[in-house]
């Protein structure tokens, strides 16, 4: 197996209904982590970019969190729609969405 370039981890802590913290799987990450694999496979881009799910990132409030490394940008508040350009921009050409990337107060 190749050493990707990129490694996308997306949030998909799930915590119980009336729980003090909210959870990105209150949010969708579900539906946005299907759509990162969607689009890893449409774009066979295996050797460049590794997707995995994963549990609390940190910014419960500010969720679905998606973290991609090495560069160490967090994005907030990702949507199913948000995949797409996070593929276009950051993930083939370096170039991270400004839009979504988490505050300095959450991620800095």
């Amino acid at each position: 197996m190749a050493k990707p370039e990129k490694h996308v981890f997306i949030c998909t802590q799930n915590r119980p209904l009336g729980h003090p913290r909210p959870s990105c799987g209150q949010k969708n990450c579900a539906e946005v982590a299907d759509e990162f694999y969607w689009h890893l496979q449409d774009r066979q881009l295996f050797d460049k970019v590794r997707v995995t799910t994963a549990g609390c990132l940190g910014p419960c409030s500010e969720g679905p969190s998606v973290l991609v490394y090495p560069e160490g940008v967090m994005y907030g508040g990702v949507s199913k729609e948000d995949v797409a350009v996070i593929f276009d921009e950051h993930l083939e050409n370096d170039r991270p969405v400004e839009r979504l990337v988490m505050s300095g107060e959450f991620w800095g």
